[in-house]
């Protein structure tokens, strides 16, 4: 009986000494675990000075800053939540939440966010992390596609100069992009490495949406009129006008820019955070400027996957993680993380700082877009990543190089791609 009840206290011992190690109460504060994605050298310093600037002002609940990597975050926050030791604050982007939060890793935020943090988002960012009935993340960052142009060489040339309040149409830009090239040079340069998410947020604003959820809920592809727009446009660029080089479809948006400093093209279609690339590489006295991306039927819409903070399940302390978050995105602190990111807040208030309304590096151009972003297409679907991969980037590739036309590229994105999305829907 004596070894028994020795037995029982040591377990006992165990399990209150467990249950404080992880940052209960009981064995001080709270620690919390937040994971950053953070990248550019000001924007860790950012993360960096608000997680310094909670810990000196929340003695009970400390943060613990990790450092993560867009480059494998996927496969590491899966291997993370199935081993149960997944971060509690995680930073990821909204097109990656979709099979987490479905699949129970994730916390539903929606009553654990405070009522200025829900009023100071729009509806359609929130939508981005909205799957189900669940909130899964919240969005603070975002990223619309721009053009980036050389300016000396477009006042040269006498075209109009498009701006948000009157854009370049999709025929306009292709007839512009044709008169612009020629001798060498051309018009624009298309990275598209990864061409789905460019060609399918673009396509946002001819119309297109190629995903179609049903009243069944199930989601289907249909290619249609206004999903044909942007790719057309693209292929009529490389393949009819020669206005675009094929040399950059393999390429990210990286890589062309030495050949844009060189005078090579006029224009590359890029992320708005490119532009700090382009502060710290251009050539000395390059006369650069930010443009609109060209807008269809719906205008200057355009889809976006916006940066998010989530809280995992297994969090034991949601309620100070959630506190923890809604610190990081006040207002003042969300511009301190745009500015550092080189992106847009998704806040309405910090929006309007005037730091962001500038006209020095193209901030003016893209806040002005700000209120045309909308949930990328494929945000919400299920089986997205796979249809992507095997069926969307080969198809587009081969589209864009010139090895298939418009009327196959309909074909395997509709057919095959519905297969694909089928397993996931039964």
């Amino acid at each position: 009986m004596r070894t028994r009840a020795v037995a029982a206290l040591v377990v006992l011992l165990l399990l209150l000494a467990g249950c404080s190690s992880g940052g209960g109460r009981q064995g001080g504060p709270i620690t919390l675990r937040f994971q950053s994605l953070a990248w550019q050298q000001e924007s860790v310093a950012a993360n960096r000075e608000l997680v310094k600037e909670w810990n000196a002002t929340h003695p009970e609940v400390k943060v613990e800053y990790i450092q993560g990597s867009w480059d494998s975050v996927h496969d590491q926050l899966l291997t993370s939540f199935e081993g149960g030791e997944a971060p509690d604050v995680i930073h990821d982007a909204s097109d990656d939440l979709a099979d987490f939060a479905y699949g129970g890793y994730l916390a539903d935020l929606t009553g654990l966010l405070s009522a200025r943090l829900k009023s100071g988002i729009p509806q359609r960012s929130w939508e981005t992390a909205t799957f189900g009935d669940g909130i899964y993340g919240v969005p603070f960052l975002q990223e619309p596609r721009v053009l980036i142009a050389n300016a000396a060489w477009l006042r040269r040339s006498g075209v109009r100069i498009p701006t948000p309040g009157h854009p370049w149409s999709w025929a306009e830009f292709r007839q512009i992009t044709g008169q612009l090239g020629g001798d060498g040079k051309y018009g624009v340069a298309w990275p598209l490495k990864e061409p789905v998410s460019a060609t399918l947020n673009l396509g946002l604003s001819a119309g297109g949406q190629l995903f179609h959820r049903g009243a069944d809920g199930k989601v289907t592809v249909r290619f249609e009129a206004g999903d044909a727009v942007v790719p057309r446009t693209i292929h009529d660029q490389l393949a009819t006008d020669r206005s675009a080089p094929a040399s950059t479809l393999g390429s990210g948006g990286s890589d062309t820019l030495p050949g844009f400093f060189a005078g090579r093209y006029a224009m590359v279609p890029l992320g708005f955070s490119y532009r700090q690339q382009i502060v710290q590489q251009a050539p000395k006295g390059f006369d650069w400027e930010v443009l609109p991306a060209p807008a269809g039927a719906d205008g200057l819409a355009q889809g976006v996957s916006p940066q998010t903070l989530s809280i995992a399940a297994d969090c034991p302390h949601k309620k100070e993680a959630a506190g923890f978050i809604d610190f990081l995105l006040r207002p003042k602190n969300m511009v301190r993380l745009a500015l550092g990111d080189w992106l847009l807040p998704t806040g309405t208030q910090a929006l309007k700082d005037p730091a962001l309304h500038t006209a020095e590096n193209g901030w003016a151009t893209g806040t002005a877009l700000a209120s045309r972003l909308r949930s990328a297409p494929a945000q919400s679907v299920r089986g997205y990543p796979e249809w992507k991969d095997k069926v969307a980037t080969p198809a587009f590739q081969e589209y864009y190089s010139g090895s298939i036309g418009l009327a196959e590229l309909r074909r395997r994105l509709e057919r095959d791609g519905n297969l694909v999305l089928a397993r996931y829907q039964r």
